[in-house]
């Protein structure tokens, strides 16, 4: 598709017939000698002088050599331009940092995947996350892995499929075998304070108790409310586990409240994949986009036109010019 930039300044085509019709014609009076015997000589020759001189009207072919030119000007000043085939953005509406728990215990293999194998429960939360991530276009994706400390796999990205690959690059006590998930949830916070989303989503899976945070769980789902971050926390251990294992489903229910969010208990696959379900229904949210349609600017054409039929016009006048001398030399 073509077009101008300033479509407007086409107006200005009939300018040169608006020019010639409205301004006085151009008078000029040179010096000359006065002959006494001019009249007489005119009389002799039978003409009649006027005592204005008279302006001869260019030809055809140096009007329409004008005009092009006029209007190649006029259309290069217009800007006209190539319009390319919209491209569309999708532009992020939340913001949902994924923090999984990589702690000793994940290595349990207690879970039943949906073709009935027993796996890990890490392995188990890989399956059920890559599915939900596939559903998350038109968001902003990171992903945090804590065990001893929280470090951040991911940053917030759009890139969903290297946030995928990078999750199952993971494993069990790669970042040591305790549990901070206070200090995951503190490092959440630093992540989102660059966030200019408004929904921001924070979604926590752990098995066990903190057994390894600077800061409290409870203390760091407060400092998340106040930054307007909803935490939603999926257990995955044992309940009925004793000492470090246990599940501190109290802890976890205290952090999902404080922030607005749910806490959930996945006792198998089957569970777990519901559960995120879930969390995908309840943070639907529309999708925007932005379009945007490269231009090309094509204003060089008119002006090269102008150019090589300036140089062809002139050109020819030229080589006319000299022909005519040469053939009023051998005249003379």
């Amino acid at each position: 598709m073509y077009g101008f930039s300033y479509p407007w300044l086409l107006l200005l085509l009939p300018l040169p017939i608006a020019l010639r019709y409205l301004l006085p014609l151009y008078h000029e009076s040179p010096p000359a000698i006065r002959l006494p015997w001019f009249q007489r000589i005119a009389e002799l020759l039978g003409a009649d002088p006027d005592k204005e001189a008279v302006v001869r009207e260019p030809g055809w072919g140096v009007r329409l050599v004008h005009w092009l030119a006029w209007l190649c000007i006029v259309l290069a000043l217009a800007r006209p331009q190539f319009f390319e085939p919209p491209i569309e953005r999708v532009v992020p509406t939340r913001d949902i940092l994924l923090v999984v728990d990589l702690s000793g215990s994940m290595e349990t293999a207690d879970f039943t995947n949906q073709q009935g194998v027993t796996v890990e429960r890490l392995t188990a939360v890989k399956e059920v996350l890559d599915d939900f991530l596939t559903r998350r276009k038109g968001d902003r994706v990171g992903l945090i892995v804590f065990g001893n400390a929280p470090f951040v796999q991911v940053p917030f990205t759009q890139d969903l499929e290297a946030c995928r690959l990078l999750l199952e690059e993971t494993a069990p006590r790669m970042a040591g075998p305790k549990t901070a998930f206070g200090d995951a949830i503190g490092l959440g916070i630093t992540l989102f304070e660059r966030s200019e989303v408004e929904d921001r989503v924070m979604i926590a899976l752990t098995d066990g108790n903190d057994t390894g945070s600077k800061v409290p769980p409870g203390e760091a789902a407060k400092i998340a409310r106040d930054n307007d971050i909803i935490i939603h926390v999926v257990g995955v251990g044992d309940p009925a586990a004793v000492g470090e294992e246990k599940l501190d489903e109290e802890a976890l229910q205290t952090v999902a409240s404080t922030t607005s969010g749910t806490y959930y208990f996945a006792g198998d696959s089957e569970r777990l994949q519901e559960i995120y379900a879930e969390l995908d229904k309840m943070s639907s949210r529309e999708i925007e986009t932005e379009s945007y349609r490269p231009r090309i600017d094509l204003y060089y054409l008119p002006l090269a036109f102008f150019v090589v039929l300036s140089m062809l016009f002139y050109g020819i006048r030229f080589f006319a010019m000299g022909s005519g001398r040469e053939r009023g030399g051998e005249h003379g």
